[in-house]
C-alpha cells in the first residue's frame, strides 16, 4: 500500500496539500491526515472521493501521540511515497510577553517535525519519495517580535537543505516550502498579542498557488520552494545585505 502522510491537515497549507496530492498522485492508495481537530479531518475526508483518507487525531508535540503513530506505522507497514510536515504555528510579539508559547512553538515546529521525519523515513521504500517541510520566508533572517517563530523556521530550512543532500542516495527529495504571508487561518492565532505589520498582509498569497509550486519544485528535486517575486527578492537580499542593516527597516 502506497500512502501519503500530511500533518496539520485540518486547515491551511496542509489541507491544500491533501487536495492537490489526491488529484495529482495516481499511485497513492491512501492519505493519512493528521491534526488535533478530528472534526475538520472528517470534513476533509468527505470532500475527497478519489482516494481513501485515514483521519488521525494526533498532536505532533505530544509524546504519547507520537508513540501511537509509531506503533501504527509498525502495524500497517506502509510504503510512504509522500510526507508533508505542515503542522506548525507562530505568535507575533516580543519573546518575554509570548511566554510558554516560545517553547511550544519549538515543540511543534521543530521537535514534532523532526520526529515525523525520523519515524517515516524507514517506510519510504518506494522508487521515489518526497518530503515537504513547511518553513517560511521568516527563515531567511532574524525577525524581531517574531523571534521564536522565525528561528524555528530557520531550523526547518537548514534541516531540509541538509537532508535533501543526505537522502539523495535513497532517491528522496526534501523540499523546504518558504512562502511569505499566506491567506490561511495562521494569523487568527498569530495575532494573539499583536497585529501583523500592515505590509505583511498586502498581497497575501493563495495557498493553492503556493502548494502547486511546492509540488512542482519538489518533483524537480529542489531543496527550497519560494513563491512570488517579492519573497524571492527578499531571499536574495537577505543573502547579499548584512542582516543588521535589514533589521533597521524590519524593526
Amino acid at each position: 500500500m502506497s500512502i501519503a502522510i500530511v500533518t496539520g491537515a485540518s486547515s491551511g497549507m496542509g489541507r491544500e496539500f491533501v487536495y492537490q496530492i489526491s488529484k495529482k498522485y495516481k499511485t497513492i492508495d491512501e492519505i493519512w491526515v493528521i491534526a488535533r481537530r478530528l472534526d475538520k479531518l472528517e470534513e476533509l475526508s468527505k470532500d475527497i472521493a478519489n482516494v481513501k483518507i485515514k483521519a488521525l487525531k494526533y498532536d505532533v508535540s505530544n509524546d504519547a501521540d507520537m508513540i501511537r503513530f509509531k506503533m501504527l506505522l509498525m502495524q500497517e507497514n506502509p510504503q510512504v511515497r509522500v510526507l508533508v510536515n505542515s503542522a506548525g504555528y507562530g505568535i507575533i510579539g516580543k519573546f518575554e510577553e509570548i511566554g510558554t508559547d516560545n517553547v511550544d512553538m519549538c515543540k511543534v515546529n521543530c521537535v514534532g517535525l523532526t520526529k515525523m521525519i525520523d519515524m517515516v523515513i524507514p517506510y519510504m521504500t518506494c522508487n521515489r519519495g518526497n518530503i515537504w517541510n513547511i518553513a517560511s520566508s521568516a527563515a531567511f533572517m532574524p525577525q524581531p517580535s517574531f523571534a521564536t517563530y522565525a528561528a524555528t523556521k530557520s531550523y526547518v530550512l537548514s534541516l531540509s537543505r541538509a537532508l535533501n543532500k543526505e537522502l539523495k542516495s535513497k532517491n528522496i527529495t526534501v523540499t523546504a516550502v518558504c512562502p511569505g504571508p499566506v491567506k490561511t487561518e495562521f494569523f487568527d492565532r498569530a495575532e494573539l498579542h499583536h497585529s501583523a505589520k500592515f505590509y505583511k498582509k498586502l498581497g497575501m498569497a493563495k495557498p493553492d498557488k503556493v502548494v502547486e509550486l511546492a509540488l512542482k519544485d519538489g518533483y524537480h528535486g529542489k531543496a527550497v520552494s519560494v513563491y512570488g517575486f517579492t519573497m524571492k527578492a527578499f531571499r536574495i537580499l537577505s543573502k547579499i545585505l548584512p542582516h543588521e542593516f535589514m533589521l533597521k527597516f524590519i524593526n
